[in-house]
């Protein structure tokens, strides 16, 4: 399939952002994004879906984690649509029950080129660390969007507020390592309209 790596930059008066992302990698990372808890969610996302992930931010944090954690997850998003290509020789569904502890994770993947999200994940909690809880679905908004796929994310059984949101980041990397993972039969792009 060939090298499927991407770096993608971006720099706004709210945040300067470099991320390195390679999809065939052994689920290596490198994460600073001044966030304590969102470095955390983001390496266990790279080590599940063995991705390899660099990500360096420098965001507004004496204003809030908003802007910070949104942009990042836009260029995650346009890494992993720069990093696919064409798509072509993808599986491009994936899916995932991801159990953590009392708490269980559902996610599912259409790497369509149709933006789309679906979230279901009641917090309990304003925030877990320095992370505010409502921006789970900002993050995972701007990736499904940014990246152009189709996203859903559940929680089917509700606990511990950090098992729940860890579970929903490990859940999406090892759905997306299936839908970007090859299958041998398939030499174009897995659609009959010839296009994703």
């Amino acid at each position: 399939m060939g090298e499927r790596i991407a770096v993608c930059s971006r720099q706004t008066k709210e945040t300067t952002i470099q991320i390195k992302l390679n999809l065939d990698g052994t689920g290596k990372s490198d994460i600073h994004t001044g966030i304590g808890f969102f470095d955390h969610m983001l390496a266990g996302f790279a080590k599940h879906g063995l991705f390899d992930l660099e990500v360096s931010v420098k965001g507004d944090l004496e204003v809030d984690c908003h802007h910070t954690i949104e942009d990042t997850g836009i260029v995650i998003g346009e890494a992993i649509k720069k990093a696919l290509g064409e798509k072509a020789g993808i599986k491009r569904y994936g899916y995932f029950l991801l159990p953590m502890d009392e708490t269980l994770a559902m996610c599912a993947i259409d790497l369509s080129g149709r933006p789309y999200l679906a979230y279901q994940a009641d917090f309990l909690v304003p925030s877990i660390g320095d992370m505010d809880t409502e921006m789970v679905k900002e993050f995972f908004y701007a990736v499904s969007y940014s990246a152009m796929m189709n996203l859903h994310l559940k929680i089917m059984e509700k606990g511990n507020q950090h098992h729940m949101c860890e579970a929903l980041f490990k859940a999406f990397g090892k759905a997306l390592a299936m839908a970007v993972s090859e299958e041998p039969r398939m030499k174009d792009v897995w659609s009959t309209k010839g296009s994703l």
